[in-house]
């Protein structure tokens, strides 16, 4: 039976942490080894971004995670034992992004639940 992508968003968020917009503000104001890391496309990110946030299209998050690639991401590459937080707009590409981070060794990733459009609505911080 073929899946839907109904099916494989339920999959992931079976495999991975979520937390809320409380708990990410909270990190970012009292921790420093946070990553953050906004899998939105690139227009979506210049239009406004989580405050810290590294810009990681979903397209290429892979390529970009993987030090053993020529043009990695400086930061996320290095990032295997730092806490990585991945949103979008609604957290449904963060969280197979996720996925795909933890299969890829990363060892603490966490999904913001309702992404950037939860954060925007409880009149948190938007960089633009």
């Amino acid at each position: 039976m073929a899946k839907s992508l109904a099916d494989f968003i339920r999959h992931a968020r079976s495999q991975i942490r979520e937390i809320d917009v409380d708990t990410l503000e909270d990190w970012l104001r009292t921790r420093d080894d946070i990553v953050l890391v906004d899998v939105r496309e690139a227009h979506a990110f210049i239009e406004g971004h989580l405050p810290e946030a590294i810009h990681v299209p979903r397209g290429y998050l892979e390529a970009l995670a993987d030090p053993d690639y020529g043009h990695c991401h400086p930061l996320l590459s290095q990032a295997r034992d730092r806490v990585v937080v991945l949103y979008c707009d609604s957290g449904t590409r963060s969280a197979l992004s996720a996925v795909t981070l933890q299969e890829m060794g990363f060892n603490e990733v966490y999904n913001l639940g309702g992404g950037i459009n939860v954060w925007d609505a409880e009149d948190k911080p938007i960089v633009t």
